[in-house]
């Protein structure tokens, strides 16, 4: 919850301890097993210690929530299932009102709730409905950073097993020199389970905002490198600037055999200093170590890269290859990059070529070598053609 959100729900418990007269109001987590006192206003805070914790099935809110007690309880003493209750002894409560709070979808955050250490029989429906308005207040407020700590909880729950465990299933896909339609290299690309239904570069998106991303990415590049001796040619590898600037990026790209491996910037991250990563690349590009950036002419980021980077290869992304054959302002902007390319001595590789049009398109504009559905999905190792061997002709008739 944001300082600004507790602030609001702090104003809401001030309103309902004044309007009542009780000793204390404060709001509470549930999560079916742990009720938390999340904000507390109290005139005997250490009997009301906020942060403290009960076991839900012992609590006041639970028994009311169950039905077995009623929302206000003007005298505690009246209800022998309420006085069997621990709060009943400690800190020996005598009066109580909750009401719950629900997120819009229905689904139970906590309670609202005040209580007094001496029994009130001025306490009515009137002062339920009051809290009830009070906790819908409260839930309006607490929504958009409940949902998104769910929302966080979730990531983890799903990602922590992989980044734990072996990290994600890693597969090639060949990379083609569209001059000669032979095999040079392949490009390793990390694959979840489907169920997931999301791209690869969500989960990794997803997996930077809980901080799991820099241990996935390099589980992936883990993964990547096991292939380098099962296939010919280059591997690309990506990794974003983030991860390349760890300590333990760093000591993965010192094993690997760096003329076999072309890392892959991707563009989707900010970068912050680039000072700092010229300095992670310099080491990994003196040993051989080749550098692309990926997914030019998908935003501006890609451009900032290429120019701070100089990388030895400029990838094409997808958005500008896919049609290229019959659309001008596609062949006009690739045939400007390539142009770029030429003169600051970097070669150019289109990613997501998935006809044979497309493939002559690239060709033609001077594009070096080729990726995508044409020349061979995403597979195992055992499936990239030998280093060499022709895949999909790309001729100039067909």
């Amino acid at each position: 919850m944001s300082t600004y959100a507790e602030e609001q729900v702090r104003g809401l418990l001030r309103t309902a301890k004044r309007a009542l007269g009780l000793s204390v109001t404060f709001l509470t987590r549930m999560d079916g097993v742990t009720q938390t006192l999340e904000q507390v206003d109290s005139t005997i805070p250490l009997l009301f210690p906020q942060g403290a914790r009960l076991t839900q099935d012992t609590t006041f809110c639970q028994a009311i929530l169950d039905g077995r007690l009623p929302a206000v309880i003007p005298d505690v003493r009246r209800f022998p299932e309420a006085m069997e209750l621990p709060a009943a002894r400690f800190p020996r409560l005598r009066s109580y009102v909750s009401a719950p709070v629900r997120l819009s979808d229905g689904s139970l955050y906590g309670t609202f709730c005040a209580a007094g250490l001496t029994s009130d029989p001025g306490l009515t429906e009137r002062d339920r409905a009051m809290m009830e308005v009070l906790a819908q207040a409260a839930a309006a407020i607490i929504e958009p950073g409940a949902l998104e700590a769910r929302r966080r909880a979730d990531i983890e729950a799903r990602l922590g097993p992989v980044a734990r465990g072996a990290g994600p299933r890693v597969v090639l896909q060949p990379i083609v020199d569209l001059r000669s339609g032979r095999r040079v290299g392949a490009e390793a690309l990390a694959r979840f389970p489907a169920e997931w239904g999301m791209a690869p570069d969500v989960v990794f998106a997803q997996a930077h905002e809980v901080g799991l991303g820099d241990r996935l990415e390099l589980l992936a590049l883990e993964r990547a490198a096991e292939h380098l001796e099962a296939v010919g040619g280059y591997v690309a590898m990506n990794v974003s600037p983030g991860t390349l600037l760890t300590g333990q990026c760093a000591a993965l790209l010192d094993r690997l055999p760096s003329h076999r491996v072309l890392l892959e910037l991707s563009e989707h991250d900010p970068v912050e200093d680039y000072d700092a990563l010229a300095a992670a690349l310099e080491r990994p590009r003196r040993a051989g170590m080749r550098l692309a950036v990926d997914d030019a002419g998908a935003g501006f980021s890609s451009l900032r890269h290429i120019v701070a980077t100089r990388p030895d290869v400029i990838k094409l992304d997808r958005s500008i290859v896919d049609g290229l054959a019959t659309d001008p302002v596609l062949a006009t902007l690739v045939g400007a990059v390539v142009t770029f390319a030429r003169g600051s001595g970097a070669a150019v590789v289109a990613e997501g070529i998935e006809t044979a049009a497309d493939a002559r398109a690239c060709r033609n504009l001077g594009v070096d070598m080729g990726q995508g559905w044409h020349f061979g999905r995403p597979g195992p190792p055992e499936a990239l053609a030998p280093v060499g061997e022709v895949t999909p002709q790309v001729s100039p008739g067909g």
